[in-house]
């Protein structure tokens, strides 16, 4: 699991919401849900954040 510094977390946002991300393991989560009121998950492959409206997945629960 690559963390990501903290500078890189201050700017990233979520493509889908716009809020702000946090790590969660290999994953970065929205912290505001989308639409259907579940937050959305990045993978972060090697230590590279997948920000693709089409990678997105929705938390389960």
């Amino acid at each position: 699991m690559a963390n990501l510094t903290a500078g890189l977390l201050d700017v990233l946002r979520c493509p889908v919401t716009g809020s702000v991300l946090v790590q969660d393991g290999d994953e970065l989560v929205s912290t505001v849900p989308d639409a259907g009121g579940k937050p959305v998950r990045y993978r972060v492959e090697e230590g590279i954040p997948v920000l693709l409206k089409a990678a997105a997945t929705r938390q389960e629960g």
